[in-house]
């Protein structure tokens, strides 16, 4: 059985530190992700130096074609990575992407900082 060609992707800022001041969370939560997820559920992960939710660490986007994309703040990497997992799954099975906050895990209810349409 082959496995289907990634076309979605999960996106996270690896340059934000954590409330610390001294790590930076995404780079570990990127290859997390990278090892669990990464052509799997076609999916590709991919690390990126800013995605401007600074006030926000960690951020983690979800993106797929046609459907709604999201970035989530204020991730932990210790405690929210099983959602993040959740949502992954969830996410892929998802027509247009729109979900209302309560189908996403709980982990993450209060962690959307956008949901951008695909199409206006």
């Amino acid at each position: 059985m082959t496995t289907p060609s990634p076309d979605h992707q999960i996106i996270v800022c690896t340059l934000c530190k954590a409330a610390d001041g001294l790590s930076r969370p995404g780079q570990d939560l990127a290859a997390r992700l990278q090892a669990e997820l990464d052509g799997k559920l076609g999916y590709e992960v991919h690390g990126v130096a800013c995605m401007a939710g600074c006030e926000h660490p960690c951020t983690v986007a979800f993106r797929g074609p046609g459907k709604a994309q999201y970035l989530f703040g204020d991730i932990d990497p210790a405690t929210n990575f099983a959602d993040l997992l959740d949502f992954a799954r969830m996410y892929h099975t998802l027509t247009d992407g729109w979900s209302k906050a309560s189908q996403r895990p709980q982990g993450l209810w209060d962690k959307t900082l956008a949901r951008i349409p695909a199409h206006l």
